[in-house]
């Protein structure tokens, strides 16, 4: 099993690549950032085929580079994003402000992909032999998704965007946005995970679901209060 993280662009958020067979097999991305050369130029190292691109969110940061990766690889992709994000998929520059006309300036290939799933809390999503399962955890924004892959004979593994980091949490200042939401998605959906699920964020370093309920400022109330 290979899972690679790659920290691109201007917020360094990190494009996962997910391969269970390793270099020279299928594989899946969660999120694509607008530093898509540099995607398209690892799956290319590795002889790695991208068969599906699941998107925690809409912000520009982690799906400004989808059009081009999907593009680049042949095209017809299928990409799987919460409804309540499409738009900024859609139109990336106009929904992002700063970041936005930065984007534009790039020169990308901004035309929505050929093929966009809807995904809901709990559904499947499948590519690569790998099943996973979509947590609609709003609050960073309203289509928020973190996606737990299970793999026999591995830890769990919680791609969980910009919902949980290492030590923090996702900001709920912008549009979208709602910290009542987001520790409300916290307690019911990412706090009764088992400790051992790792968690891959979409920005800064790996942890555990159990480290970040011992040590996480902002989550160690909402533990005490789950447990009772």
């Amino acid at each position: 099993m290979l899972i690679e993280g790659i920290p691109l662009w201007v917020a360094q958020t990190n494009a996962w690549i997910v391969a269970p067979a390793g270099p020279g097999g299928e594989c899946v991305l969660i999120d694509a950032p607008p530093e898509p050369g540099a995607i398209l130029d690892r799956l290319a190292e590795s002889g790695l085929r991208l068969v599906a691109l699941l998107a925690t969110h809409g912000h520009v940061d982690h799906v400004g580079g989808i059009s081009t990766v999907v593009a680049g690889s042949g095209g017809g992709v299928p990409v799987h994003l919460h409804d309540h994000d499409r738009h900024m998929l859609l139109d990336p520059v106009a929904t992002s402000a700063t970041l936005g006309q930065m984007l534009a300036r790039q020169g990308l290939d901004l035309r929505p992909p050929e093929v966009i799933h809807h995904i809901d809390d709990g559904q499947k999503v499948s590519g690569a032999g790998m099943t996973f399962t979509a947590i609609h955890t709003p609050g960073h924004t309203q289509g928020s998704v973190c996606f737990l892959l299970e793999v026999e004979g591995e830890a769990p593994t919680l791609f969980s965007g910009d919902h949980l980091f290492r030590g923090s949490i996702g900001r709920t200042d912008l549009p979208g946005g709602s910290s009542e939401q987001l520790m409300a998605s916290m307690a019911e959906k990412i706090l009764p995970l088992a400790d051992d699920v790792r968690v891959l964020p979409g920005h800064g370093g790996t942890t555990t679901v159990g480290h970040e309920r011992r040590t996480n400022p902002f989550l160690t109330g909402l533990a005490s209060a789950h447990r009772r």
